[in-house]
C-alpha cells in the first residue's frame, strides 16, 4: 500500500479512497527520538536557522528517514514556507509532490474543484472519498465523546485529548487499528471518577511543539479544556457532504471564521483563561494582535522554537498567569 505523506491536514478521504496509507509528516517528525537532529538536516543543507522548525523538521524528516512515497503540499491555506520548501523538493528530485489548495474566502465551488483535481491525481473520485467520509462518521462521534469527557465530566485529561486528536489528521495510517485503539481507552475512561479542574483554559493556536505543557499545567491545578486546532483535526461536525466538512474546518481559513467557534466553544466549556500557542518565526504570531483584542478572558501567548520541554523562562510566566487566573476568580 502506497504512503502518502501531507504537510497539514487535507481531505484525507481522498487518499484512503484512493487506497493508500495517509501520513501526517508533523506527527512523524515531533514523535521522532531525534527530532532536532531532524531539524539540523534541513540547516546543513542550507535552510535558515530563523525559520519555522516545523517546516525544517518535516523537510528533514522526509530526506533524513523517507517516510512516504509521495507527498501532498498544502500551498494555500497554510504557510508560504511550504511553497519554497516544494521547491527544493523540486529541485533535488528527492520525492513526488501532489498540491493541494483551501481557497482563502471559503469559496464552496473552488474547494470543490480542488477536491476532484486531488482525486483525480490519486486515480480516485469524491464519490468514492464521500463513501470513506460516511464510513468515518462512527469515528468521528467517538472523538466528538472524548472531547466531551475532557469539559464536561473531566475523565479525559487535557494531555489525552491532545493526543488523540491530534492523531485524527492521519488516525496513525489506518483508521480501523485507530478506532480499536480508541474504543479500547473510551471505555477505560470510562470507569473514571468524574473530576472538576480547579482552573478551566483554553489552547489555541497550532499544537504546541513544547513535550511537557499539558504535564505542567495539571501540576500547577489546571486542565485544559478545549484544544482548538486539534479539535478541528478530528472534524467534530455532522457534516452532510465532504465539501462541507472542510468548509467548516476553521485552521486554513481567515481568523475571523476561526475566532468565532473559538469564542462559542470557550463560553461553553466555561474556560477562565486562554493559552495561545506560536510558532517561532511564524505569520500566524501576527493573529495574536487581532485574538487578543477578541477573546474576553485573560490570554496567555506562548512561543516555542525547537521540540523539547518548557525552558524556566517559560514555565515562570505560566506560573504567573494561572495566579492572575485564581485571584480573578477569587
Amino acid at each position: 500500500m502506497q504512503k502518502i505523506g501531507f504537510t497539514t491536514t487535507i481531505p484525507v478521504e481522498l487518499l484512503l479512497a484512493a487506497g493508500a496509507t495517509p501520513v501526517d509528516m508533523n506527527n512523524i517528525f515531533v514523535s521522532h527520538p531525534q527530532s532536532r537532529d531532524l531539524i539540523l538536516r534541513a540547516e546543513a543543507e542550507g535552510y535558515p536557522r530563523n525559520l519555522c522548525s516545523w517546516i525544517k523538521g518535516i523537510y528533514g524528516t522526509i530526506m533524513e528517514l523517507k517516510p512516504v512515497d509521495k507527498l501532498v503540499i498544502v500551498t494555500e491555506g497554510d504557510c508560504s514556507n511550504t511553497t519554497s520548501m516544494l521547491e527544493t523538493f523540486l529541485m533535488t528530485g528527492a520525492i513526488p509532490i501532489l498540491t493541494f489548495n483551501f481557497p482563502y474566502d471559503r469559496d464552496r465551488a473552488r474547494l470543490e474543484s480542488e477536491m476532484k483535481r486531488l482525486a483525480r491525481e490519486l486515480g480516485t473520485t469524491l464519490e468514492a472519498a464521500e463513501d470513506i467520509r460516511r464510513s468515518l462518521v462512527p469515528l468521528r462521534r467517538k472523538l466528538r465523546l472524548l472531547d466531551e469527557w475532557t469539559w464536561n465530566t473531566g475523565q479525559v485529561t487535557g494531555a489525552e485529548n491532545h493526543t488523540w486528536l491530534v492523531s485524527s489528521s492521519d488516525f496513525g495510517g489506518n483508521p480501523f487499528q485507530f478506532e480499536s485503539r480508541l474504543d479500547q481507552f473510551l471505555e477505560q475512561a470510562k470507569t473514571r471518577p468524574p473530576c472538576a479542574p480547579e482552573m478551566r483554559l483554553g489552547f489555541a493556536g497550532v499544537p504546541p511543539i513544547f513535550s511537557d505543557l499539558y504535564e505542567y499545567l495539571s501540576s500547577q491545578g489546571a486542565r485544559v479544556v478545549l484544544n482548538e486546532m486539534q479539535r478541528q483535526f478530528s472534524m467534530p461536525y455532522d457534516s452532510p457532504s465532504l465539501i462541507d466538512q472542510y468548509l467548516s474546518y476553521t485552521y486554513p481559513y481567515d481568523i475571523f471564521f476561526r475566532l468565532k467557534n473559538l469564542k462559542e466553544e470557550m463560553e461553553k466549556r466555561k474556560a477562565q483563561g486562554l493559552i495561545h500557542y506560536v510558532q517561532s518565526f511564524c505569520h500566524r504570531g501576527i493573529e495574536d494582535v487581532i485574538l487578543r483584542r477578541k477573546i474576553p478572558v485573560p490570554v496567555l501567548t506562548l512561543e516555542g522554537d525547537a521540540p523539547g520541554p518548557l525552558d524556566a523562562r517559560t514555565r515562570l510566566r505560566i506560573d504567573t498567569f494561572l495566579e492572575m487566573i485564581s485571584q480573578r476568580s477569587g
